[in-house]
């Protein structure tokens, strides 16, 4: 007998909402910049378009397949091959940008490397649950993760920092000993400091919210050594791009100025259509519209939680909890940039911001939850 489908439709409908929301806030955020730069202003909502396009036949795809096909080595190892070697690749050919150019499209493969982690991560919980503190589990686990990461981290680390917190969260429900979870929460703030010490700009992000006068820095370095290092990356001021981001949120109030009235996409905020559309959608929508935001993430959170208590194998069980976190973190990381509540990292915030790499990957990672939601009866 055929297993009856189950489609989770709140969840089915948020995403199609999400998406469509993000395809007008998109054009609303680079009409203006289209028409300077390329003097056509659907230059860049028509090339978000296609990739929607693209990407919800993908999430379809996926939402028809079994997801415990999915739950075999191949799968698991496969496509994490795949986006290191790519990532290989773009250090050579693209580090500094992060893409790779492939004709008239770019990709960036660190936006692949959150599904193929959550797969390889769900397939090893699953395999390994009941030895979960076991050495044999931990250290190909950790390896598997430290090399992603270690190839994401270089030109992306807001990137690297969802893809290990992903990895963190998952071991932790799988029930990690809290002794291992100390001395991975003391590497990982060890890892990050080098991360962002290791690029003058980085740094130069993290004190321009914390110790924007080097007032701090000065006591601890009068030499002046820190500040020089730092200098010597800013070719602009690191507090603009915060600064009119809270002016953009700030001045849409509770109804906001309307939509397509905006004034700080008027190149006063930068990436303004990528990374800081969040703003965007504070100022032309005020308190309702980015409240809408975070209702959306809310209920892929709500959802996928759910399915983690009533998917009927440990795969799907993590399957669906590795995709929930990656893209609601993500989502929470992108907005506390855009509200200055933590330091500037290029983050995209899913399914609303510019960028066909980030929009494909978010939606096979829901086409994932999907397919989880639909096979799981």
């Amino acid at each position: 007998m055929a297993q009856r489908l189950k489609t989770d439709w709140v969840l089915f409908f948020t995403i199609v909402a999400m998406v469509c929301f993000g395809l007008v806030i998109v054009y609303s955020a680079s009409s203006v910049m289209a028409e300077l730069k390329y003097k056509w202003d659907m230059y860049f909502i028509a090339r978000q378009i296609g990739w929607a396009v693209v990407s919800f036949l993908v999430l379809m795809q996926l939402k028809r397949l079994n997801y415990r096909k999915l739950d075999n080595p191949i799968w698991a190892f496969a496509p994490l091959g795949i986006v290191t070697s790519l990532l290989v690749l773009v250090y050579f050919v693209g580090w500094k940008h992060r893409w790779l150019q492939i004709g008239p499209a770019s990709l960036q493969p660190s936006e692949f490397a959150k599904p193929a982690l959550v797969i390889f991560l769900a397939y090893f919980i699953a395999l390994r649950l009941s030895a979960i503190n076991d050495k044999h589990t931990l250290r190909p686990a950790m390896l598997a993760l430290g090399a992603v990461a270690a190839m994401v981290v270089g030109p992306d680390l807001g990137t690297a920092i969802v893809l290990v917190l992903t990895a963190a969260i998952l071991f932790y429900v799988a029930g990690l000993d809290s002794r291992y979870i100390a001395i991975a929460t003391i590497a990982g703030v060890i890892l990050v400091g080098i991360a962002i010490v290791a690029k003058p700009y980085r740094l130069s992000r993290v004190l321009a919210m914390v110790d924007p006068n080097f007032k701090i820095v000065d006591m601890v370095n009068p030499g002046g050594e820190i500040r020089s290092y730092v200098k010597r990356a800013q070719n602009s001021d690191p507090t603009y791009q915060p600064r009119q981001s809270r002016i953009a949120v700030g001045s849409g109030g509770v109804l906001g100025v309307g939509l397509m009235q905006g004034k700080q996409k008027l190149l006063y905020l930068p990436e303004a259509h990528t990374d800081y559309i969040y703003a965007v959608v504070g100022e032309e929508l005020g308190i309702w519209g980015t409240s809408g935001v975070l209702i959306g993430f809310f209920v892929i959170l709500w959802r996928g939680l759910r399915l983690f208590y009533v998917a009927p194998d440990n795969f799907g069980k993590y399957l669906a909890l590795g995709v929930t976190v990656s893209v609601v973190l993500q989502a929470l990381v992108n907005i506390s940039v855009v509200l200055d509540v933590g330091p500037t990292k290029g983050i995209p915030l899913p399914m609303i911001s510019y960028g066909g790499s980030s929009l494909l990957s978010t939606l096979i990672s829901l086409g994932l939850l999907l397919s989880v939601s639909e096979h799981a009866g």
